[in-house]
C-alpha cells in the first residue's frame, strides 16, 4: 500500500494526534498546498470504510494549512468553525487528496474551502474559518 503519487512527500506535522492519523502526505501545486493520505487500516471503521473522524481530520489539516504554509514566518492557526459534507465513502487502500483554497484572508482570520477527491470523485466537501496569530 505504499505506492505514493509522483510529487507527493511525507508531511512533517508535529503532534502525536496527527502522527497517530497519518501518515499525511504534501505536494505543492501553485499558490496551494495538496494534502493526502492512503486509507490504511486504522483509520476504517466497522464497515470498512473511512471513519467520518479521520476525514474530518483530513479536511482540517488540509484546510488550516493553506493559511499556515502560505506565509513565513509560520504563524499559529486554529480551528474557528468548519463544515464537512460526506458525498461518498472512501475504501481500505484509497489514495485521497485534499484541495483547499483561500477565499478571504485578514490580519486574524482565514476563509477556506475545499474537497477531498479519490480520483475524480469528491467524497467530500469542506470549509472552515481559522484563526490566525502572527509572531510578532
Amino acid at each position: 500500500m505504499n505506492n505514493i503519487p509522483d510529487g507527493f512527500k511525507i508531511a512533517e506535522f508535529s503532534g502525536a494526534f496527527l502522527e497517530r492519523n497519518g501518515p499525511y502526505y504534501i505536494k505543492r501545486r501553485g499558490e496551494q498546498w495538496l494534502i493526502a493520505q492512503r486509507v490504511e487500516t486504522q483509520h476504517v471503521n466497522y464497515l470498512g470504510i473511512a471513519h467520518g473522524g479521520m476525514l474530518s481530520t483530513l479536511a482540517d489539516v488540509a484546510l488550516s494549512s493553506q493559511p499556515y504554509l502560505g506565509e513565513q514566518p509560520r504563524p499559529s492557526v486554529t480551528t474557528t468553525s468548519m463544515t464537512t459534507n460526506f458525498l461518498l465513502g472512501a475504501k481500505l487502500g484509497d489514495w485521497i487528496v485534499a484541495d483547499a483554497a483561500i477565499d478571504r484572508l485578514s490580519k486574524r482570520t482565514a476563509h477556506v474551502r475545499g474537497v477531498i477527491r479519490r480520483g475524480d470523485e469528491v467524497l467530500l466537501t469542506m470549509s472552515g474559518v481559522f484563526g490566525i496569530y502572527r509572531p510578532g
